[in-house]
């Protein structure tokens, strides 16, 4: 690091980007308990000097500040827009403004984006396509188009030369802290809660975007969130077998409960499992955070969800966890529906309708009226042995 908090990661190659240690919150849904980072990348040839996406709305005075002590930012020759998304292209206007002559870098599809979002000049827009390169003289920037990982515009940069790959968000994580990522503790545990909050939906998308990259020789894998990964088959590994959608013996449990009937129900169920040799991960909805059970669904084999009935319907909070289990599309094959009611059920049947159509095999659904008695407590386990099996195989 420098005294203005600059990482030179390569020869004339530098991070400029910015930590947000204070952002709790992302997309008005995604929790970021450790913050995170809005990575930009400076790289300066003999020939022109190209900033690699910038950072989030607030945060132009801190990445201005970084350039102009390492460059003439009126004499930057391009500006690669990786991504369209705000946290990466919120700056463009202010750094394009001031570097008068620059030229924006994105796809076909980002160019619409960033006439509509940051209102960039047709003539100051250079549409590249997939694998087509710009020469700074010493320094080569090739561009690989990787369509929805997560927009439709999205593609990464590889600097041929030093052998860098700028990924945008692919292979990030939300950290405000650390540097390179095999300095950081438990690095693929943010890693994988990353890709379940983000890149879980898009994972054909994901798999062909890893072809394209295979024949790459990666030094560094620089992302737009979180540490650069300097070992990067560590985190090309996780990302080839999250991917495939490679799972475990593993059981989500993602309960609600009002009266402890369902609370009951599930930790019978969970009780079951382990002693079956099933890991399980429990979450109790009124208390988790969303971004842990995103991660936990990333390699889980079965997921049982438990609710009772308020008004003729799920509660509320399951019904959210039905929803984003669906948007997210993890590579859960088995499920488990338990609750409860007091004067009326239905909690049962709104969550088997919204996952209709959904391929999963639901391997039991029980819901009781009140508290649950010995016999439903046997049903459960019957129910828990049924699905370790299914988890591990056996039936």
């Amino acid at each position: 690091m420098t005294d203005k908090n600059i990482l030179k990661i390569a020869e004339k190659v530098y991070w400029v980007g910015t930590r947000d240690w204070n952002r709790r919150l992302f997309d008005a849904l995604i929790p970021l308990p450790k913050g995170t980072s809005y990575n930009a990348y400076l790289v300066i040839g003999k020939g022109g000097k190209a900033l690699i996406d910038t950072v989030n709305p607030g945060f132009e005075r801190e990445l201005e500040e970084k350039i102009r002590s390492l460059t003439n930012l009126e004499k930057l020759d391009y500006v690669v827009m990786n991504h369209a998304e705000p946290d990466h292209a919120g700056a463009i206007p202010h750094i394009m403004k001031i570097a008068s002559k620059a030229r924006l870098i994105t796809t076909g599809r980002g160019a619409k984006m960033a006439q509509i979002y940051y209102r960039v000049p047709p003539e100051r827009i250079k549409v590249v396509g997939d694998g087509e390169t710009i020469s700074l003289d010493d320094k080569t920037l090739r561009f690989i188009e990787a369509p929805m990982l997560h927009w439709p515009e999205t593609m990464f940069t590889y600097l041929e030369e030093d052998k860098i790959l700028f990924p945008c968000d692919f292979f990030g994580s939300h950290l405000a802290g650390g540097v390179y990522s095999d300095e950081v503790e438990d690095m693929l545990v943010h890693a994988q809660r990353y890709w379940g909050e983000i890149m879980m939906p898009f994972r054909a998308m994901a798999q062909k975007a890893l072809e394209k990259i295979a024949s790459l020789e990666i030094r560094l894998i620089a992302p737009s969130h979180g540490p650069i990964h300097r070992k990067p088959e560590l985190i090309l590994n996780a990302y080839r077998k999250w991917a495939a959608g490679e799972t475990r013996s593993k059981a989500v449990i993602a309960y609600v409960s009002m009266w402890n009937s369902t609370d009951a129900m599930v930790k019978q169920m969970a009780e079951t499992l382990a002693n079956e040799g099933i890991e399980v991960a429990f979450h109790n909805l009124a208390l988790t955070d969303i971004g842990d059970l995103a991660k936990d669904l990333v390699d889980s084999r079965a997921i049982v969800l438990g609710a009772p009935t308020v008004l003729g319907g799920a509660h509320p909070l399951a019904v959210y966890a039905v929803y984003l289990f669906k948007a997210l599309r993890p590579p859960t094959k088995f499920a488990v529906l338990l609750g409860s009611y007091g004067w009326g059920g239905g909690a049962i049947k709104q969550i088997q309708e919204m996952l209709a159509g959904f391929k999963i095999d639901v391997v039991g659904a029980l819901e009781i009226n009140g508290p649950p008695t010995e016999e439903n407590m046997r049903q459960i386990v019957d129910v828990g042995k049924a699905l370790a099996k299914k988890i591990k195989g056996e039936a």
